[in-house]
C-alpha cells in the first residue's frame, strides 16, 4: 500500500478522537510556554538595560577623559563630572530611576587611565521564581586620557613657488590643523601649544631679532654670546620686556652701533651650527649676503588659536628655499635651552620631563637650495646650494630626533627626487603612524595636516 493510502486510513481517527488528550497536553505545555516567554522578556529587558548603561558609562568616561586632556577639569573632579554625565544619559528604558551609582571609580594619574564600575537596577515585567520586580545589574568600563603637555612646531614654506593658489591652500590647511590642535582646549590652558615658523631665504624672527648677530662683512665663524660687546660688527640686544632673563642693552659708546635691518636670521655658523645651544652662549647669525627677508614672522609656542591663525593669514610668498634654516628655528622653538630668552608663556619644557612631548611638522613644495654657512665669500648663496642645504637639514633632523623630538614631514607637489628624499630622511621612523606625506593637491595637503594632528593627539595618549 502506498504512503498516501496509509495516511487516508489513519487520518479519520484524528477527527473522531474525543478522549481529551489535546486539552491535557495543552494544560501541561501552556504554563511552560508562558514561563518561557516571560523569562525571555525579562532577559531582553535586563540585556537592554545593561547595554544602555554600558553605552552611557563609555560616553561618560570618554567625555571626562577629554575634559581632563583639554584642561576643562582637574583629575580630582573627574568622578563628579563622569557621574553628572552618566545620570544625564543613562535613565530611561527599564532602568529604575535613582538606582544608578558608581560602585568604584579610579583615576590612575601615572598610567593616565580611568576605571569605573556602575551599579543599577532594572524592572522585570514577569517576575519568576520569587525574583521580585527588579533585578540588579553591573557594568564596567575604562578609558585613557592625556595629561601630557604637547608642543608642536609647524615649519611652513612661503617661498616664491608657493604663490597664488598653493599659498591659499597652505593657509587653509595650516589653519585647520591649528584648530584641530587647539580649538577644543579650555581657555587659559597651555596643555597644547603650537609654534609657526614660515621660511624662505631666511626666517623672520620678529621680536626675537635681539638674539641675532647682524654681520656687516663676510665671516665663517661663530657669533659672540648674547649681550657681548663686539668692536667690529653689530650686535643687537634690545632687552625685550616680558622675557625670562631680560637682556642688558648694549653700551651706547661701543663701536659698530646699529641694529638688524630686517629682523631676519640665517643659519648658525661654527661649532653650534647643529645643536640648540642658547643664544646666551652664541647668538644666531644674520649673514651679510642675505638679499631677501620674508615679511611673515615666526610665532613661538602659543595656545592662542586666533593669533596663530592670524599669523598664517599674513603669509606672503616670495624668495628661495633655505629649508634647513626653517628646521633650525623649529628646533629652537621646542628647545628648553631657549626657555630663558623666549616669552614666559612660549618657553618650551624640558626634554627630560616625561609629561612633555615634542613634535615638528616640516613642509616644503620644493628642493632646499639656499645656504650661507661655509659658502665661499663670492659664491652665490641663492638657488645653487642644494647639496649644502640638504646636508644641513638632514644633520639637524638627526640631532632633533636624538633629543626625542618626533618629526612629521609633508611634500607639496614635489617634482624633485632630492626634495622627496630629504623629507623622507627627516621623517621619524614609525610603524604605528605615517610620518612622511607626499601630497599633490590642496585636498591632500589638508588631509595630511589633519592626519598628522590626529596622530599627534593619539600618540600623546599612548606614549
Amino acid at each position: 500500500m502506498s504512503l498516501v493510502g496509509k495516511f487516508k486510513q489513519v487520518a479519520p481517527r484524528f477527527t473522531r478522537d474525543r478522549n481529551g488528550n489535546f486539552a491535557m497536553i495543552a494544560g501541561v505545555t501552556l504554563p511552560a510556554l508562558v514561563l518561557a516567554v516571560g523569562f525571555g522578556v525579562d532577559i531582553a529587558q535586563v540585556s537592554g538595560s545593561k547595554s544602555r548603561l554600558a553605552n552611557a558609562l563609555d560616553a561618560a568616561l570618554t567625555s571626562t577623559a577629554r575634559d581632563i586632556s583639554t584642561g576643562h577639569i582637574k583629575e580630582k573632579d573627574a568622578e563628579k563630572s563622569a557621574l553628572d554625565f552618566l545620570l544625564a544619559n543613562a535613565p530611561g528604558g527599564f532602568l529604575i530611576p535613582g538606582s544608578v551609582s558608581f560602585a568604584s571609580f579610579v583615576v590612575d594619574s601615572k598610567a593616565g587611565t580611568i576605571n569605573a564600575t556602575v551599579d543599577a537596577r532594572t524592572k522585570l515585567s514577569f517576575p519568576i521564581f520569587n525574583s521580585g520586580s527588579e533585578y540588579p545589574i553591573k557594568v564596567s568600563s575604562a578609558t585613557i586620557y592625556a595629561d601630557k603637555q604637547v608642543e608642536v612646531a609647524m615649519m611652513l614654506d612661503i617661498t616664491g613657488s608657493m604663490g597664488g593658489r598653493k599659498l591659499l591652500e597652505l593657509k587653509n590647511a595650516a589653519k585647520r590643523a591649528i584648530g584641530t590642535f587647539l580649538d577644543g582646549q579650555a581657555k587659559g590652558s597651555n596643555r597644547v601649544r603650537v609654534a609657526i615658523i614660515p621660511y624662505a631665504d631666511a626666517v623672520n624672527v620678529g621680536d626675537l631679532s635681539d638674539l641675532v648677530y647682524y654681520e656687516t662683512s663676510y665671516t665663517t665663524g661663530e657669533p659672540p654670546m648674547l649681550g657681548a660687546v663686539d668692536t667690529t660688527t653689530t650686535t643687537s640686544t634690545k632687552g625685550k620686556k616680558g622675557r625670562k632673563g631680560k637682556q642688558d642693552k648694549k653700551d651706547k659708546d661701543s663701536k659698530g652701533a646699529g641694529n638688524n635691518p630686517d629682523n631676519c636670521a640665517t643659519e648658525r655658523k661654527g661649532m653650534n651650527q647643529f645643536n640648540d645651544t642658547s643664544p646666551n652662549a652664541a647668538m644666531i647669525n644674520r649673514d651679510y649676503r642675505l638679499s631677501f627677508c620674508p615679511k611673515s614672522e615666526l610665532q613661538p609656542l602659543s595656545a592662542d588659536s586666533a593669533a596663530l591663525k592670524a599669523t598664517v593669514d599674513n603669509f606672503q610668498a616670495n624668495g628661495f628655499t633655505a629649508g634647513h634654516i626653517g628646521i633650525q628655528w623649529s628646533w629652537y622653538m621646542l628647545s628648553p635651552k631657549w626657555a630663558k630668552v623666549l616669552p614666559a608663556d612660549s618657553a618650551p619644557g624640558k626634554y627630560s620631563d616625561k609629561k612633555i612631548v615634542k613634535y615638528a611638522i616640516l613642509m616644503t613644495d620644493g628642493e632646499f637650495n639656499t645656504a650661507f654657512a661655509d659658502v665661499p665669500q663670492r659664491d652665490n648663496t641663492r638657488g645653487g646650494q642644494s647639496t649644502r642645504s640638504r646636508a644641513y637639514a638632514e644633520k639637524l633632523c638627526i640631532e632633533m630626533k636624538k633629543k626625542g623630538i618626533e618629526i612629521f614631514t609633508i611634500g607639496f607637489q614635489l617634482n624633485s627626487s632630492s626634495a622627496k628624499a630629504v623629507m623622507q630622511d627627516c621623517a621619524s621612523p614609525g610603524t604605528s603612524s605615517k610620518h612622511y606625506f607626499d601630497t599633490s593637491s590642496g585636498a591632500e595637503l589638508d588631509a595630511a595636516f589633519q592626519e598628522i594632528a590626529h596622530n599627534i593627539q593619539r600618540l600623546a595618549l599612548t606614549r
